[in-house]
């Protein structure tokens, strides 16, 4: 559901294209659901903890919904991630800008970019803004988004970080600085060898896991990059859930 706008996209998980009932299904929804405007069915036929499968199927309505983060509007689509608690995100996401340090001059990378909700926020700020994102929907919502709000300083690939970082860095992108909100396992070790690689001044590191976190930072910090400041968001209150929003910096060697 869009905090700002209300609307209500349901998604149906199956396991085939068989959808029993369908229209009978379809039209329930509609009677009895406020605000929808968009029902989907997504195709997962894989036993695993991954809950939604490659195949999307629109029954219904609107492919996406519309959300609202300070100043930018994004379409969500049914793959696509987004933060539920819109309030905290927005304090999320302007403390990763803050620990950024943009002046306007610099590039940044903002790998796992998903929809692009932090990428706007930092090409504000930043002279040109890559984002990164495995999931195909989600780059396709990103470059949406970054047309509905009128950004033209962000570029959106499509891809595994773990193959996508180290062939930017082979093509000789060096940012100054790279923000990186991982899913839960955290960054394989290439990607944050990459990152280490290119250089960056800053590294703004963004968690749902303190476990990984952590197990990333002394990763980082073998290689020379010290953690200067951690900033916990509560997104989900009354849950033992936390964001962390990390920033590390470069040690210059003598």
């Amino acid at each position: 559901m869009g905090t700002a706008s209300g609307e209500v996209m349901v998604v149906l998980v199956t396991a085939t294209d068989s959808l029993p009932h369908k229209q009978e299904v379809i039209s329930r929804l509609r009677n009895q659901i406020p605000g929808l405007v968009s029902i989907i069915q997504n195709v997962n036929p894989k036993n695993t903890n991954v809950i939604m499968g490659n195949r999307t199927i629109t029954l219904w309505g609107k492919d996406t919904i519309t959300d609202a983060l300070g100043a930018f509007q994004f379409h969500i689509s049914a793959r696509s991630f987004f933060q539920v608690n819109t309030l905290q995100a927005k304090v999320l996401y302007d403390q990763a800008v803050v620990y950024a340090g943009l002046t306007g001059q610099e590039t940044v990378i903002d790998a796992y970019c998903g929809t692009g909700t932090i990428t706007l926020f930092l090409a504000q700020k930043a002279k040109n803004v890559f984002g990164i994102e495995i999931v195909e929907p989600a780059i396709e919502d990103a470059n949406r988004n970054a047309a509905r709000n009128g950004v033209k300083n962000a570029e959106f690939i499509v891809g595994d970080a773990v193959q996508v970082m180290p062939d930017l860095y082979e093509k000789g992108l060096r940012p100054e600085v790279i923000v990186v909100d991982p899913p839960r396992a955290g960054c394989e070790r290439v990607v944050l060898e990459t990152f280490v690689n290119m250089h960056p001044e800053r590294i703004v590191y963004v968690s749902c896991n303190p476990a990984s976190l952590a197990r990333d930072l002394a990763i980082l910090a073998e290689y020379g990059y010290k953690t200067v400041e951690i900033q916990p968001v509560d997104m989900f209150p009354q849950t033992f859930h936390v964001e962390c929003c990390v920033l590390l910096k470069r040690k210059h060697m003598p």
